[in-house]
């Protein structure tokens, strides 16, 4: 009879604790690369005022659309542009029209302590390889790219160039000195584990058309969108914009 007693007793804590697992929300947000550093952050915060944990999921937007366009379970997708949230929106993966967070900024940024993180530093001889973001899949080598052109550099350097799929590989172009000089984002080397790190200067935003990033809920997991929208809400919140401006973002008021 004890040996009964003491497995149905385990039998309902294994079934209650199995309840309160599937209960428990986990947001899946898929983030933009340039992003990855200040969403570490945000979702912290998140998580402590709501209680609903995040993981984050982190490609170039590129990526990220297609990703999404083949059913992966993301709830919500923090881009680094409108354009391809507004292509989801279009074709029906979303719940709403994306809306503008932040604006991002570019840099040119270098390990090399003799070099200047600037255009001239592109056009140095010994320099062989210029890093930055794929503008195909990536909105700030789109940007990059424009500011080459605007420069009248991009045909001068194009066979220095070596692509990252995304900020983050870019990142790591530069930082593994496989490039001596690259493009990134200004939440990049803001960020607390890279801020030490090598010498960046930003790029003049007349050269490059604004950076609007987007952010929009998902309908590929519908089970967490009052979770999704509480998120997006804090993007927008007083703490969302400030830790926004730590790293770098302007933001509207």
């Amino acid at each position: 009879m004890l040996y009964k007693n003491l497995l149905f007793t385990t039998f309902f804590l294994l079934l209650f604790t199995s309840c309160e697992q599937k209960d428990k929300t986990k947001l899946t947000i898929a983030t933009a690369a340039n992003m990855q550093f200040a969403m570490h952050e945000l979702t912290k915060e998140f998580t402590k005022e709501t209680g609903v944990v995040c993981e984050s999921i982190t490609s170039s937007s590129g990526k990220l659309t297609a990703q999404i366009k083949e059913g992966a379970p993301y709830d919500v997708f923090v881009s680094a542009d409108m354009k391809f949230p507004n292509k989801l929106f279009q074709t029906g993966f979303t719940t709403q029209k994306p809306k503008i967070y932040a604006y991002g900024k570019l840099v040119i940024w270098t390990m090399n302590s003799q070099l200047k993180p600037d255009f001239e530093s592109f056009k140095i001889k010994h320099i062989k390889h210029i890093a930055m973001p794929n503008p195909k899949t990536a909105p700030y080598g789109t940007a990059a790219e424009e500011v080459l052109k605007k420069k009248n550099l991009y045909d001068k350097i194009q066979t220095k160039l070596v692509f990252g799929e995304s900020v983050a590989q870019t990142n790591q172009f530069i930082v593994s000195y496989a490039a001596e000089i690259g493009f990134t984002a200004k939440s990049v080397v803001l960020a607390k584990n890279m801020k030490d790190k090598g010498n960046w200067k930003e790029v003049d935003e007349n050269l490059y058309t604004p950076i609007a990033q987007g952010v929009v809920v998902l309908k590929n997991r519908n089970i967490h969108k009052n979770e999704a929208l509480q998120f997006q809400y804090f993007l927008f919140s007083v703490k969302g914009k400030e830790i926004l401006n730590k790293f770098g973002y302007s933001v509207s008021n």
